[in-house]
């Protein structure tokens, strides 16, 4: 089975490399295609890749390829995890946001919209040269904001193509770990919103809702991520634990002034990071695999860290560093090409699982998943606090979609302005103003 990664001169692709050598059965992959288009990045890549499968002789053969379509045909599944513009945009993004005094995270709020913007024509450019190359393929997004360009691309590709996050994912874990459950796979998690815009409501354990349970008891919602970075009182408060995401929502203003304050924003930091690890591969006795490891703790590290500092939640659970994507895209793939029918949190398209959503709308909620995809499970409605939000950004999501197809200025300038981290049709023509001036990926404004 040939697996195609594109972005794969990033930073995650071991992750995902590391988790396919831990697959002996039938059927798995063996053969891996990174794509990326940048020549020196895939090289550093399939460097660490090489020290990763060292002593295999069963390891999935690795080529790389700055060709597209030469990547993509004959795939059997396509993981996007590309970033247009590189972190030097996403550091421009925030960058921008903040001068305005509004937040540039690269998933939510200004910069989410600046990164969707520049983003949505590259990926719907690659939905439809799959459609082509590689009709029967499965694609998997990884690609940020998660839920906006798996939408995008499902209306080239319709169900084909399923977005993945890792945060839902560790929420359940850490919430089911602090209950006291030994397997965490053994519980059910009522979750559902949008990307990076959801909330736990529920997990079932045995037929048992424990989440009660959790909420009655200080203590324990004081000793996990959410918990530290909500506070008990509002968790309580709202009878939920929401994803790690809204507390830029719920604690906007100490959040962007933690990021102003900064000595630098996380792309910076990123940016700056990645760039040592790349000039160390320059180097032909660099032991790469070590590099690419000791960089990685690192940067999960340091993780939201000025959410944690603002809400005094101290340093992440050692826990909670090792991620999560390779686990849930190779749980997603085997389920899908062997049926081996598992349930998973996924973006998919709605089709009536919220019924205030249309039913292209693209939500991130537990599917069951099997050999024809991923099939959303019916859900309660949100509470009117939640839907709210959902409807206000999903409204934000399609107008972002529209600016992208059309190329309409005035179109991306109401996709800022309607946003609930936007405080105004002027920031939001100034915001527009700026991103068209240093990101070459939306000069299609007009």
């Amino acid at each position: 089975m040939k697996l195609t990664i594109l972005g794969g001169g990033g930073f995650r692709v071991p992750l995902v490399y590391g988790a396919l050598l831990t697959d002996r059965a039938e059927g798995r992959v063996t053969r891996v295609v990174l794509h990326d288009l940048d020549a020196e990045r895939l090289s550093a890549v399939t460097r660490v890749l090489a020290e990763q499968a060292a002593g295999r002789s069963d390891a999935p053969e690795v080529t790389a390829t700055t060709d597209l379509d030469d990547a993509l045909r004959g795939a059997d599944f396509v993981f996007s995890a590309i970033r247009v513009g590189g972190l030097e945009g996403r550091a421009d993004d925030e960058r921008v946001a903040l001068a305005e005094g509004v937040l540039g995270q690269e998933t939510v709020g200004a910069g989410g919209i600046a990164y969707g913007l520049r983003t949505v024509p590259v990926a719907v450019d690659i939905a439809q040269r799959v459609a082509r190359l590689a009709p029967d393929a499965w694609v998997i997004n990884f690609t940020n904001p998660a839920g906006l360009v798996t939408e995008a691309m499902s209306r080239h590709l319709g169900d084909r193509v399923i977005g993945i996050c890792d945060s839902p994912v560790g929420l359940g874990r850490r919430i089911a770990r602090v209950l006291g459950v030994s397997d965490p796979r053994e519980a059910w998690i009522d979750y559902v919103g949008l990307n990076h815009l959801g909330w736990v409501r529920g997990l079932r354990v045995a037929g048992r809702d424990e989440l009660p349970r959790l909420l009655a008891d200080r203590d324990l919602l004081g000793s996990f991520e959410e918990g530290k970075l909500f506070g008990p009182d509002w968790l309580q408060s709202l009878g939920a634990v929401p994803n790690e995401y809204l507390h830029y929502y719920y604690f906007n203003r100490e959040a962007v002034r933690a990021y102003q304050e900064a000595d630098r924003t996380r792309g910076a930091f990123l940016r700056d990071q990645q760039a040592h690890f790349y000039e160390e591969m320059r180097r032909p006795d660099a032991e790469a695999l070590k590099a690419w490891d000791r960089t990685r703790a690192e940067r999960e590290a340091t993780y939201m860290a000025e959410n944690r500092e603002t809400a005094g939640a101290g340093e992440r659970d050692a826990d909670d560093l090792s991620g999560g994507y390779e686990k849930v895209a190779l749980a997603l793939m085997r389920a899908i090409a062997r049926d081996e029918r598992t349930t998973l949190i996924l973006n998919v398209r709605n089709k009536g699982t919220l019924s205030v959503l249309d039913t292209e709308a693209v939500i991130e909620v537990p599917c069951l998943v099997d050999a024809n995809g991923a099939h959303p499970v019916a859900v309660d409605p949100l509470p009117d606090h939640a839907t709210g939000l959902v409807c206000a950004v999903k409204a934000v999501e399609r107008e972002v979609l529209s600016a992208a197809e059309s190329g309409s200025r005035t179109t991306a300038v109401k996709a800022f302005a309607l946003h609930p981290l936007v405080d105004s049709v002027n920031v939001a023509r100034r915001l527009v103003d700026a991103y068209t001036a240093v990101h070459p990926g939306m000069a299609y404004l007009k």
